[in-house]
């Protein structure tokens, strides 16, 4: 699977929280660190296993626990209109 941002969020760095922001949709939302990794990770589109194993050496996570926390969290994104995940991999 692959994910990609939308490009019609707002986001920025306010202490240690990224907050994001869709004006036209009047969403708001706070990411964590490893969420606001994520997003970082997914600046151009990429295969969700690839951000899992870019996450488990960066925050010693296991596999299964990992895949599950960021499935849970792109989501969410899903549903707020911040992703889009396509089931085909990239050409």
């Amino acid at each position: 699977m692959i994910v990609q941002r939308k490009n019609d969020w707002l986001f920025a760095t306010v202490g240690e929280e990224l907050v994001m922001m869709n004006a036209e949709r009047g969403n708001y939302i706070g990411l964590s660190e490893v969420a606001a990794r994520v997003w970082e990770m997914i600046e151009a589109p990429r295969a969700v296993d690839d951000v899992c194993a870019q996450l488990e050496t960066e925050f010693d996570v296991a596999p299964e626990t990992c895949r599950a926390e960021v499935a849970a969290f792109l989501n969410v994104m899903v549903e707020h209109g911040a992703v889009a995940i396509d089931p085909a991999p990239a050409a």
